[in-house]
C-alpha cells in the first residue's frame, strides 16, 4: 500500500490517498475542498478512485465529495451530518451543502477491503459522534480526533471533550507505540510521542 498526503482547502485539511503498487485501484480520504489538485495528482500517478472513506461529516473534510462520482463511507452516526448543512458546519460558514452522493454507514471494527489494502475502522467519538479513525498495519489515519501535539475540537454540535479524551485514551493509546499517526490537519506523528509529548493527554 501507498500513501500520498495532499493538503486541501482553506483549512489545509490532510487528503490521504491509498493506492494498491499492483493495480493502481485507490481510496481517497477525506478530500476535503480541492477536486482539481486531487485529480490532478491521481492522473498524474495514473491512479483510479474506487471510493471515499471520511473519518467525520465537518464540512472541511467532504465538500469535493460529489465532484468525484464514487460511493462514501462514514460512520453510520455522522451520516446525517454529510446531508445536513447545520450539522456538517457548512450553513455556519454561509454556503450551505450536503454530500448527494450515495453514502454507505460504517460500523465499528469494520473492515474495508480494496485489492491488497486493508482498513479497520476504529469508532473515536468525540470530536463528533461518528467520528472515526482508519488503521492500516502500523499506520492510524485519525482525523480530527488526534493531532500532533493536540486533540480535536470540541465546541461543535455533538461533540464531547469527556468522550474525545475516553476514546483517544481507550482506542488510540492502546496500539504500540510504533503507530504512525496521520491526522486529518498538520504534521504526522506516532502513538508512542502522543503518549509522551501531548499536553491534553497528561
Amino acid at each position: 500500500m501507498r500513501v500520498d498526503a495532499l493538503s486541501v482547502g482553506e483549512l489545509q485539511v490532510n487528503c490521504y490517498i491509498l493506492s494498491s503498487s499492483q493495480t493502481g485501484n485507490a481510496i481517497i480520504i477525506d478530500p476535503g475542498d480541492d477536486y482539481p489538485k486531487i485529480k490532478s495528482f491521481l492522473e498524474k500517478h495514473k491512479l483510479s478512485p474506487k471510493f471515499i472513506v471520511h473519518t467525520h461529516g465537518h464540512i472541511d473534510h467532504i465538500q469535493a465529495d460529489d465532484e468525484f462520482g464514487l460511493a462514501v463511507y462514514a460512520h453510520k452516526l455522522d451520516v446525517e451530518l454529510l446531508k445536513d448543512p447545520d450539522k456538517n458546519l457548512s450553513n455556519f460558514l454561509s454556503f450551505p451543502f450536503k454530500v448527494n452522493s450515495p453514502v454507505k454507514p460504517l460500523e465499528d471494527a469494520e473492515i474495508i477491503t480494496l485489492d491488497d489494502i486493508s482498513l479497520e475502522t476504529i469508532h473515536t467519538p468525540g470530536h463528533t459522534p461518528g467520528g472515526i479513525c482508519l488503521k492500516a498495519g502500523n499506520v492510524v489515519f485519525t482525523g480530527d480526533t488526534l493531532f500532533a501535539g493536540s486533540i480535536g475540537r470540541t465546541d461543535f454540535p455533538g461533540a464531547s471533550s469527556k468522550q474525545l479524551i475516553k476514546s483517544i485514551r481507550d482506542r488510540l493509546l492502546t496500539l504500540p507505540d510504533e503507530t504512525l499517526v496521520y491526522p486529518g490537519h498538520g504534521p504526522s506523528s506516532s502513538i508512542g510521542e502522543e503518549k509522551r509529548e501531548n499536553p491534553f493527554l497528561k
